[in-house]
């Protein structure tokens, strides 16, 4: 299986590098894992909502032109459906059962992500209500895809 993070924003900070990268090693053993990440728009410190939605319609436009025909798209938004760690294990899972060998998750930057692409989406998944910053939810995220991967293969991760 191959998966594929499409996110806005790059891990500038070592210790959110370290994380990330400690966890697309431990992932290594179970798929092909690709990171892509875009630039974020610049906008000013107090940006008036036009502003704010030309600089998502930007974001999201990018990370739709990196999405390749045939990937399960799952958007991460906080209004989509949330899942436990063993519900996502077996939706990832089925889609391998029905066939599918690629996996797309969108994580968009510091405004999300627009109605289109969310609507363009296979699934809209929310890891909760709360609002998190971009950077630290990659890493969540990939925690999340490696806790997956372990469930699915029958091995012990709940600490």
């Amino acid at each position: 299986m191959n998966v594929r993070i499409v996110c806005i924003g790059r891990l500038k900070e070592r210790f959110w590098a370290d994380a990330a990268a400690e966890f697309a090693k431990r992932i290594s053993r179970f798929c092909e894992l690709e990171t892509v990440e875009l630039a974020d728009e610049k906008t000013g410190d107090n940006p008036k909502p036009a502003e704010i939605e030309r600089a998502k319609q930007a974001e999201c436009a990018r990370m739709e032109a990196k999405l390749v025909r045939g990937e399960y798209v799952i958007a991460l938004d906080p209004r989509g459906k949330m899942l436990s760690s063993e519900e996502l294990a077996a939706h990832i899972d089925g889609l391998k059962l029905a066939g599918t060998s690629r996996i797309a998750f969108l994580i968009g930057g510091s405004y999300g992500l627009t109605d289109g692409l969310r609507r363009r989406a296979d699934m809209v998944l929310s890891f909760s209500k709360m609002t998190f910053s971009h950077l630290i939810f990659r890493v969540m995220l990939l925690e999340q895809i490696y806790r997956a991967f372990k469930i699915s293969a029958g091995e012990p991760y709940h600490k």
